[in-house]
């Protein structure tokens, strides 16, 4: 995992992001390249099977290339081995946004919507429960239950 550590502010609601001036400064390293998927796990909140789960969702969403771009992409998604050997890149990318779409659905649609926040578009999870209207620490039980879904998708044992 790449490391991009950075020195904060520690305040009473946690790390503060913008300086400014305290009458008592304490400070605390981040890793800002680190997910929140990877944070629940390192911090035991999510299991090495929903952990796994997780990453194969997200390895699909990226090689299925979801995520927006600005212009148009010329990059090739190149993937040595796995389930899609054998295959052209497009179909390598048909593949894998079949597998991405079958997975949110074997997660549900209300599931679904906590999964892509976390997982792929790499949100906290305060942040997606507040913009999906949740009560607060309601979102780690609620990912819990979709990675679950997702595993038992991937046939993750």
């Amino acid at each position: 995992m790449r490391r991009e550590l950075a020195e904060r502010e520690l305040t009473s609601e946690g790390p503060r992001r913008s300086g400014g001036p305290s009458a008592r400064r304490r400070s605390v390293t981040v890793n800002l390249a680190e997910s929140p998927l990877t944070w629940l796990h390192a911090r035991g909140h999510l299991s090495d099977r929903l952990f796994d789960a997780g990453e194969r969702l997200r390895a699909d969403y990226e090689k299925a290339q979801l995520s927006p771009s600005v212009t148009m992409r010329w990059d090739p998604v190149r993937i040595k081995g796995g389930p899609d050997a054998g295959l052209s890149p497009t179909e390598r990318q048909m593949a894998a946004k079949e597998r991405f779409d079958g997975a949110l659905a074997a997660a549900g649609s209300g599931l679904s919507d906590v999964l892509w926040r976390v997982v792929c578009a790499c949100e906290n999870l305060p942040d997606a429960e507040r913009a999906l209207h949740w009560p607060a620490r309601s979102g780690k039980l609620v990912l819990r239950l979709a990675l679950e879904r997702v595993a038992d998708f991937y046939r993750i044992g």
